[in-house]
């Protein structure tokens, strides 16, 4: 069995209006639910192990934050360019190549492909996935390069403003 965290990036700024979107950093109120969406995680008993990331810096950033509390190490992130912005058979790409000694893995992304990509998975829906968003799945497999044909089931799916 594996398990899979997909999560939006955390709210990012957008208080230079010509910086290219590609490096819009988080704003204040990112830089506080990353962490705390990270910790409620842990606190979940969520212990991920892997984590892929897209390489725009309000992604990767959101990634930082989630390995600190899991204790992985920054060079440890896998980092993809083709999940800027990816429509929902690259983020089946970026599964096929996890690791398999990777059994949670969390994959970093943008809307509005990780909320097509998410809808995709199992019955469960979500209209858009927020800022700092977790969907998160269960996957009847030993391989991730079995991912697309195995057996999905729903997890559990989280946010910073949700009560």
């Amino acid at each position: 069995m594996k398990e899979l965290l997909l999560v939006r990036h955390a709210k990012s700024s957008w208080a230079n209006p010509g910086q290219d979107d590609f490096d819009r950093p988080l704003n204040e109120r990112g830089q506080k639910d990353a962490p705390m969406m990270a910790k409620r995680m842990i606190e979940r008993g969520v212990a991920i192990n892997g984590i892929i990331s897209s390489t725009a810096l309000r992604a990767i950033t959101t990634a930082r934050f989630f390995a600190i509390e899991n204790a992985i190490a920054e060079k440890d992130i896998i980092q993809h360019e083709f999940l800027y912005h990816a429509p929902p058979e690259r983020f089946v790409k970026a599964i096929l190549h996890i690791p398999d000694t990777i059994t949670t893995a969390a994959i970093f992304a943008h809307n509005p492909g990780i909320t097509d990509f998410v809808n995709q998975l199992t019955d469960a829906r979500i209209d858009d996935m927020p800022t700092c968003a977790v969907f998160a799945v269960k996957v009847d497999t030993d391989t991730w390069k079995e991912f697309a044909k195995a057996s999905k089931t729903f997890w559990f799916a989280d946010w910073p403003k949700r009560v």
